[in-house]
């Protein structure tokens, strides 16, 4: 795939050698970031955001790139991360294809792509790179770190590892741990990608990449990121007309939502690097807090690596139609920080949109992010 770096995107260089979790080291590696807003003379009054799987550092319009960003909604001036008041710092995560290092990124020692030789990676991975880039910014302590999805896991590691780095936290629809059935989800669209004969063991190229593989991978994706009830909400078993129903295929689409789904995945494809989706997509099933608890992989072992961590004041946000990262992981979270010393909130909505609610339903997640922040 071509990457496309956004124009107000900037990068830190890590140190070389940045040690990753589960062995090796990353040579030669960077984070893409963006900020918005202005740093204060104290320099307390930073923000950053963690992002899901696959959004890059472009969160929200600036000056520098007056396009919309993935979560242009909530941040800005007068939005709910208000950047009249907030310096906001987002960053790509480690592993994207986005900016950041990762499998598509060129390795420095051969001059060819990482694919597969890419240290394995791990949420603590992502964390620590993002704490560098926070510290090479000149912030000791942030705010808040606010954590979307996958980067709600990413914070609480941020968190965790980096005692005293932020003041405060919200988790909107993240998990202290992968549950089975996320695991279950993940590990088809792995399969669905390596599966694919032009994946080739990692090696494919524009002319024989993995489009197949990867259009089932994020098929199922998509399945899981709403809920049965926008679903039927939105399409109900509403068929295709006839001109637009494959006429050489006797199993080919014939309802609304196979279509829309086919074009979600055809958008997808190609902006996103299978590799990538590989490395980032096993981050998440690897990451549990039990390991930091000091013994044990049951539910309390669980919250007493979330009473690990040291934050102020803490919002987990989560909605009831979620499937792949559950209510109940919010509220485990909030009662664990609670039992870390932390004035921590649980707070379900009832949004219909599923997993992916914080990116579209802003009439309920602006006013609760809102609120929170302006309470520090």
């Amino acid at each position: 795939m071509t990457e496309f770096i956004p124009p107000a995107t900037r990068f830190f260089e890590l140190p070389s050698p940045f040690p990753m979790k589960r062995g090796g080291a990353l040579r030669g590696g960077r984070v893409a970031y963006e900020t918005w807003g202005v740093l204060g003379p104290a320099r307390d009054n930073a923000v950053l955001i963690l992002t899901g799987l696959s959004p890059d550092a472009h969160a929200a319009a600036s000056a520098a790139n007056p396009e919309p960003g993935w979560w242009e909604a909530m941040v800005g001036p007068g939005k709910p991360i208000d950047t009249t008041r907030w310096f906001v710092i987002c960053v790509n995560s480690l592993g994207s294809c986005k900016g950041s290092s990762g499998p598509a990124s060129i390795n420095p020692e051969t001059g060819e792509p990482w694919r597969l030789d890419f240290p394995p990676l791990s949420i603590e991975d992502i964390a620590n790179a993002a704490f560098e880039a926070v510290r090479g910014l000149g912030i000791e302590r942030l705010a808040c770190v606010i954590g979307n999805s996958m980067g709600g896991m990413s914070a609480l590691a941020y968190l965790l590892l980096h005692p005293g780095a932020a003041r405060a936290h919200i988790n909107i629809s993240g998990a202290p741990r992968a549950l089975p059935f996320s695991i279950a989800i993940r590990s088809l669209q792995r399969e669905a990608i390596r599966l694919d004969p032009n994946w080739n063991q990692g090696r494919y190229d524009d002319a024989r990449y993995p489009e197949a593989g990867m259009r089932m991978a994020r098929k199922l994706g998509v399945i899981t990121y709403r809920s049965a009830l926008e679903w039927d909400g939105r399409f109900g078993r509403v068929r295709l007309d006839s001109d637009r129903r494959p006429g050489d295929d006797p199993f080919g689409m014939e309802f609304e939502v196979e279509s829309y789904l086919e074009g979600h995945a055809r958008r997808f494809v190609r902006r996103f690097d299978p590799n990538c989706y590989l490395y980032l997509s096993r981050s998440m099933d690897w990451f549990d807090l039990a390991e930091y608890a000091g013994g044990g992989q049951d539910e309390d072992a669980v919250m007493r690596g979330l009473a690990r961590i040291r934050v102020e004041r803490a919002l987990a946000i989560g909605v009831h139609t979620d499937i792949l990262f559950p209510l109940q992981q919010q509220e485990q979270i909030a009662e664990g920080l609670r039992a870390g010393g932390a004035d921590a909130r649980f707070l379900p909505l009832d949004s219909p949109q599923g997993h992916d609610a914080f990116l579209v339903d802003i009439a309920r997640f602006g006013p609760a992010v809102q609120g929170f922040l302006d309470t520090l």
